[in-house]
């Protein structure tokens, strides 16, 4: 492989340079290989099998060689895995130091025991720094949620204003979906299992080794020392450990697809409603000098809209045949290293963004005042409909809607059914900051689950 060989991230914006590309790279990815083939030898000497001594050789020795990364992967094409001459390079590595120890590496496994498991510690170490981001993002949201609960604006659905809202409610909302995705993400990190099978998933060959029951031991204790789970039986061609990351990152991307989509639109200068924070050199355009582009919100839009075709072709490579199939195993290595990336990079992306998201409340105020009192007519209709007859306010308000010369607050005056309502709280009932319902009350239901979240 040569240096033009490499992926630099040139068509992939939204992780590279991210701290998820160099957990997912395939430095990361092999050293994930080496330390389940570690493991195991000191598996071995955790259950008698082999003296300490000879583990710490094996490991001496993993950790001093030179390894030709580019090389195995190369000749990782004609077994079909990389697996293969991995262990025949680590073999060598560790007979030129110890011959007997040799013996000992990858004993009894097979190459998807070493590359399943290694993927999953992957992801767990790629996870461990995305849920920072996490955090760091949901950090930021309640500040906003708390800081803007007052910010009054206007709702939007099916993009006409709906009724009167806040844009601490709206961040509160963001903040909401993003927690439960992460809270998901971290439950399924604590449960990513060791993969351990043997050639055809019954453990044979250590019952050889060392008698029935050696291989679940193992299991056990490269999980410890993995810091992964230990599961139940072998999954090779149970792929759910995979689609149930696969679907945790992406719930993940989902949230992060929201909070992109909405700053996207009130960004626009039509709304100007937000801001992202500005940067020296970020959101330029070649062509138009003038711009400053949301580049951070396009980028997360990127990674939210590939995350689920990728979630998707795992749970097609799922549907595996036999206990080692051809082809959909194959298929996930990538897939997931993509899914990781995207995701990674989209909450880095995200961190910076959310937590710096400038609000421009003059701007929500205007944008909420093109609509007049026809954004709290839901609360018209309410009030007023036991006193004029709801066929008759919903007829004033739709004159006023279609015809602006009508002015809705002076039809209401004149209607002799309202006489009754006097005009300060006429007034009362048309000003759009009355009718934020329980606006507040859902700000701190938020941000009370949020604050019990740091304290977990």
């Amino acid at each position: 492989m040569t240096s033009t060989d490499a992926d630099y991230g040139l068509l992939s914006p939204h992780w590279v340079g991210s701290a998820a590309a160099a957990a997912t790279s395939d430095e990361a990815v092999f050293r994930a290989m080496l330390d389940v083939e570690i493991a195991l030898v000191e598996s071995y000497a955790d259950l008698g099998m082999v003296s300490s001594d000879t583990a710490q050789r094996v490991r001496d020795s993993i950790n001093s060689a030179q390894f030709d990364v580019p090389g195995i992967a190369e000749r990782g094409r004609a077994g079909g895995n990389p697996v293969i001459p991995l262990v025949k390079d680590v073999r060598a590595a560790v007979a030129a130091a110890d011959p007997d120890a040799a013996a000992w590496v990858h004993r009894g496994a097979t190459s998807q025991d070493i590359l399943d498991t290694a993927l999953m510690l992957v992801a767990q170490r790629a996870i461990g720094i995305a849920l920072l981001d996490c955090d760091v993002i949901a950090d930021g949201l309640a500040a906003l949620a708390h800081a803007h609960r007052r910010t009054v604006m206007a709702s939007r659905t099916l993009t006409q204003h709906g009724v009167p809202t806040t844009f601490g409610l709206k961040a509160a909302g963001w903040l909401g979906g993003l927690e439960r995705a992460s809270r998901r993400l971290r439950s399924v990190a604590r449960e990513l299992p060791v993969q351990w099978g043997g050639a055809g998933g019954t453990l044979a060959s250590f019952t050889v080794i060392g008698g029935p029951g050696l291989g679940i031991r193992l299991s056990e204790s490269i999980a410890d020392r993995l810091g992964l789970h230990a599961a139940v039986a072998p999954w090779q061609t149970q792929r759910a450990a995979v689609t149930e990351l696969g679907d945790a990152l992406t719930q993940v991307t989902d949230a992060l697809g929201k909070l992109s989509s909405d700053v996207l639109l009130l960004a626009r200068p039509e709304f100007g409603e937000l801001s992202e924070p500005a940067a020296s050199g970020r959101g330029g355009s070649s062509a138009m000098p003038q711009k400053q582009n949301p580049v951070l919100s396009v980028l997360v839009q990127a990674a939210a809209r590939k995350a689920p075709g990728l979630a998707a072709e795992l749970h097609r490579s799922a549907n595996a045949v036999d206990e080692r199939p051809e082809g959909a195993w194959h298929v996930e290595w990538a897939v997931m290293r993509e899914l990781l990336r995207a995701t990674g990079g989209a909450l880095a992306l995200a961190s910076e963004m959310a937590p710096g998201l400038v609000v421009h409340a003059n701007a929500m105020k205007r944008n909420l005042a093109l609509s007049g009192p026809l954004v709290i007519s839901e609360r018209l209709m309410l009030e007023f409909g036991p006193l004029a007859g709801g066929a008759r306010i919903q007829e004033l308000v739709s004159l006023s809607a279609n015809d602006p010369s009508y002015d809705l607050a002076s039809l209401l005056r004149a209607e002799p059914a309202l006489a009754v309502v006097g005009d300060h709280r006429l007034a009362e009932i048309l000003d759009p900051a009355n009718y934020l319902g329980d606006a507040d009350a859902l700000i701190d239901r938020v941000l009370a689950h949020h604050a019990g979240r740091e304290s977990a």
